[in-house]
């Protein structure tokens, strides 16, 4: 997974060009799908549309563009101009006449979209397995569930395959997946991103979110796609403007629930536990809140009559094809027929009720922290029961935008199975820059690799953890060599400070030698990789003199294996020591 700040920096460095990563990368995917059958994807871009985009790219200033050179995916309920959209119906399927606004915006910033992803039909489902397209599984083991509706959009960038996605969040698909997939999820404040050219599931509530890595990355993409003042007057608005608040206060209030629910999962209850005391070592003071009118707003999202939202996008297929129709997305949608106007104009006004009681919280805390889910179903427990285990897992989610609230869902760690474990920070409307910043001071502190462990997943029984400290970085030349050895970063980190390291003469692409100085050394960043057994082999063979892979001190006193240099070749190599890493190194070079 490539941080998007590493990647814009490989081009404005000329070590890549974007035409060069993104066809290399289209080309393995397009082989890796055609081998899998992926379910993740409906669609994958062809290649006269990767083109399309990379000749439109050529012509912009790269400098002026924060996405340049950026893959990213959609959830196909989001509309392309010339791309089918099916919302995961065969049946709906239309070649769109327009592009969604955000997909424009985020064109027009240099990203580069790859395909349209897989998601619970009509975005109806926090689960990830009403799709005809196939159920997507979890990144992390296939016997559960990925969560939807944005599932594929999840799982997408849990492995890597693109930076970032968009999914779409109306009682919480745009923070399940994430959670379930160890990534972060970002629903912002409804209103703030446009909704044209989004297929509606509710459309007074709907979001489009973003799936990425890390909160830094979720933040750039979301700085692009939110609205200006004067697009927002150009399209129909259901939502308030917002007063855009930047942080929260120093000394930080966070509210946890009075009694967390999680539906007898012991390991999840235990990771919550651990994610109060996480927040503490933050300067937090945690307060117990009570969750009971949050509660009653949550029950109306589906117990109400906004299903019927649901129900005019669909009563076609309803009324002519139902066959056509996913049973469990069928029979939820169906609901709404058993509402009157009447009822309709009853539950506003109990929302509004709520909302009041609800509006009290903020008087006893700045933030809301919650688990993003309350468990983690298997596949085969949604099976036997998939209208139940479905609305067990929208209990942390479902209030959220029926109460105009922002939310960012972030890893927290792995349960003591091996499983991720998620939680969401939910603020007022407006919040989305203060969560965003609060998620990045999380991540920096839990320092969790984000996505899943592809070794996990395999049948790989043995690693070796490698230190690069050059060419082999995220974005650097010569990185692929580890994403086609299925390597998994799992730490940046910094040598001990005895070593030093120099810019080696006449190589290509340019490389580092790190040596080892027992006087006047610095510590050196690297980034630390686990690759499976079967492949160091192969890796070795790539590695000339004078590199080659020896011991490597870290920073905490502990050895891994890592790139050093034989000394002999320092005698006509540059040392640039002093700056500490080779990303700094090329860095000066290009602003000299």
């Amino acid at each position: 997974m490539i941080p998007i700040s590493e990647l814009k920096h490989s081009y404005l460095c000329a070590q890549q060009t974007p035409r060069q990563f993104i066809t290399r990368m289209v080309n393995d995917l397009r082989a890796k799908v055609a081998l899998n059958s992926d379910p993740a994807w409906i669609w994958l871009a062809s290649p006269a549309q990767i083109e399309a985009q990379l000749v439109q790219l050529e012509t912009l200033n790269p400098l002026s563009l924060p996405l340049l050179g950026v893959p990213f995916a959609i959830k196909d309920n989001i509309d392309v101009k010339g791309w089918i959209t099916t919302a995961a119906c065969p049946a709906f399927a239309h070649t769109a006449k327009e592009t969604a606004t955000v997909v424009k915006k985020l064109m027009q910033a240099g990203a580069i979209l790859i395909g349209k992803t897989n998601l619970d039909q009509f975005a109806t489902g926090l689960v990830g397995t009403r799709s005809p397209y196939g159920a997507v599984p979890n990144t992390f083991n296939a016997d559960y569930v990925s969560g939807g509706s944005s599932s594929g959009s999840a799982s997408v960038v849990a492995r890597g395959l693109v930076c970032f996605s968009l999914g779409t969040d109306t009682a919480g698909s745009g923070r399940i997946p994430a959670g379930f997939n160890n990534i972060v999820g970002m629903k912002p404040t409804p209103g703030l991103v446009s909704i044209e050219g989004v297929l509606p599931a509710c459309k007074t509530l709907d979001c489009v979110s973003v799936f990425a890595g890390t909160a830094s990355d979720a933040a750039i993409v979301l700085s692009v796609m939110q609205s200006s003042t004067a697009e927002r007057a150009s399209e129909p608005q259901f939502h308030p403007a917002h007063t855009a608040q930047s942080c929260f206060p120093a000394k930080l209030r966070i509210g946890i629930p009075l009694v967390p629910e999680f539906l007898g999962n012991l390991e999840y209850k235990n990771a919550f536990i651990q994610a109060i005391s996480s927040a503490r070592s933050m300067g937090a003071i945690i307060r117990q809140i009570d969750f009971s009118a949050l509660n009653r707003v949550a029950s109306l999202l589906y117990s109400g009559p906004w299903i019927a939202e649901r129900y005019v996008t669909i009563e076609h297929l309803l009324n002519t094809r139902p066959e056509t129709l996913d049973p469990s997305v069928s029979k939820v949608v169906s609901l709404a027929e058993q509402f009157s106007a009447a009822d309709a104009f009853k539950a506003l006004y109990e929302l509004k009720e709520h909302a009041l009681r609800a509006q009290e919280i903020w008087s006893e805390c700045d933030v809301l922290l919650v688990p993003t889910a309350p468990t983690h179903p298997t596949m085969k427990e949604v099976a036997a029961d998939p209208i139940l285990r479905n609305s067990e897992l929208g209990l942390y989610t479902n209030f959220v935008n029926l109460l105009e609230m922002s939310a960012i869902a972030v890893p927290a760690g792995l349960t003591d199975s091996g499983m991720p474990f998620g939680v969401t920070f939910i603020a007022p409307g407006g919040y989305d820059q203060a969560l965003l910043s609060l998620g990045e001071r999380w991540q920096s502190i839990h320092k969790l690799a984000p996505g899943a462990p592809q070794t996990h997943t395999s049948s790989h029984a043995h690693y070796l953890r490698i230190a690069v400290v050059g060419a082999h970085l995220q974005g650097m030349p010569l990185h692929q060599q580890l994403v086609d050895r299925q390597c998994r970063l799992i730490e940046r980190t910094k040598t001990s400070s005895s070593y030093r390291l120099y810019a080696l003469a006449n190589t290509s692409p340019p490389k580092p030698g790190l040596v080892r100085s027992m006087e006047n050394g610095y510590q050196i960043e690297l980034e630390i990789y686990e690759m499976p057994s079967e492949h160091v082999g192969s890796f070795l063979e790539l590695i000339a003199a004078p590199l080659g892979l020896g011991s490597v001190e870290l920073a905490d006193g502990t050895w891994v294996k890592g790139f050093i240099c034989e000394t002999w070749a320092i005698a006509q190599a540059q040392d640039i020591s002093q700056l500490s890493g080779w990303r700094a190194y090329i860095e000066s070079n290009v602003n000299t």
